[in-house]
């Protein structure tokens, strides 16, 4: 199960966001999102669990919780292929 993790404090990197998530279970992978410029944190992130129990167990306990000063959001992410983008470079809308 892919999860999402929101308001993380920027000081947060990917080994602490594993290390967390690693409490109730396997993680294959752990990733706080940077700005590609900066590389500063963005304030959230992914985790990825093998096992949708373990994982399901870690949205329901992590929720909520404090971590450095400030409440995250923990919740099962969104498909990507299921949210669609927006793209204002669209070929088929008529430019004027």
């Amino acid at each position: 199960m892919n999860i999402f993790i929101g308001s993380l404090p920027y000081s947060v990197k990917d080994g602490e966001l594993q290390e967390l998530f690693e409490e109730y279970g396997e993680v294959s992978s752990a990733k706080v999102i940077t700005d590609k410029f900066t590389n500063r944190s963005k304030g959230f992130g992914f985790v990825e669990m093998p096992d949708d129990e373990a994982a399901q167990k870690a949205i329901n306990e992590l929720n909520g919780t404090e971590i450095g000063g400030r409440n995250i959001v923990v919740n099962k992410a969104n498909d990507r292929e299921a949210a669609p983008r927006s793209n204002r470079y669209d070929s088929r809308k008529p430019r004027y």
